[in-house]
């Protein structure tokens, strides 16, 4: 079974190098990492080229894209993998036995569209400084917030192609997203183990326009709240009544 990672890059020299060897060193034996770059700038492009000569897996392509949802899905076109995983530059995976487990468990369990594990999350010298267990899972919960861990979760390349793919219009939420339409579909199966780490550095896009997106988080919530005026509202007067002391900015 092979498992395409995917990477989106602009500008990501800081990282890449060590994200890059980290998926490499994977003992499944059968893997591909695309990488979409978006047109660095830095030194991304030397990194990406210099990798690409020591790991026989890696194939890249680079060009200015329409934003991130954009890239993964210029990603997830090139993919031949039957399993298909998302991994931004600045994280990369627990152990070199993650994609061996995740594979195990879609080659025993065909049914499986979708599964998610628990992550590490690090600081910007790789430090762990906090683990997290996947969350207990319903769709109800996942309305209230995105309770998946982006980098620990993998999918079958048959199901994201089915819903789309990701959603354009969105600039920071589109994982989210992702997951509310995969979800009324299926529950995905949770991993009690750490399979990605998660890097926590003012530079991370989550950081840098943490009120963006979570506005843009309140508005994919309402999208699949539509024809249920009351929960709506209850979604909405709970996400106030949480947030806004401190989202003064928040506007539904």
């Amino acid at each position: 079974m092979r498992i395409s990672v995917i990477t989106i890059c602009l500008n990501a020299e800081k990282y890449l190098a060590h994200q890059l060897k980290t998926v490499a060193d994977q003992k499944w034996h059968d893997v591909e990492h695309i990488v979409v770059d978006g047109g660095s700038t830095d030194s991304t492009l030397s990194i990406i080229e210099s990798a690409a000569k020591i790991y026989p897996e890696l194939r890249w392509t680079s060009g200015p894209d329409a934003g991130i949802s954009d890239a993964m899905n210029k990603g997830l076109a090139l993919a031949t993998g039957r399993v298909v995983a998302f991994l931004h530059a600045d994280d990369c995976y627990a152990d070199n036995k993650t994609l061996s487990r995740v594979a195990g468990i879609f080659e025993a369990q065909p049914d499986i569209e979708w599964l998610t594990g628990g992550v590490h999350y690090v600081d910007d010298t790789g430090t762990i400084v906090k683990s997290y267990r996947p969350r207990r899972w319903s769709y109800q919960r996942l309305l209230r917030g995105n309770i998946l861990f982006h980098p620990a979760t993998f999918l079958r390349r048959r199901a994201l192609e089915s819903i789309g793919g990701f959603d354009t219009s969105l600039r920071f939420t589109m994982d989210y997203d992702l997951w509310l339409r995969l979800g009324r579909r299926s529950a995905p199966f949770l991993v009690d183990l750490p399979l990605a780490c998660f890097r926590v550095h003012p530079g991370s896009t989550s950081v840098k326009h943490v009120d963006a997106a979570f506005r843009e988080e309140l508005q994919v919530r309402c999208r699949y709240l539509d024809g249920k005026p009351l929960q709506r509202a209850m979604h909405l007067l709970y996400y106030y009544l949480k947030f806004l002391p401190n989202r003064n900015s928040v506007r539904a």
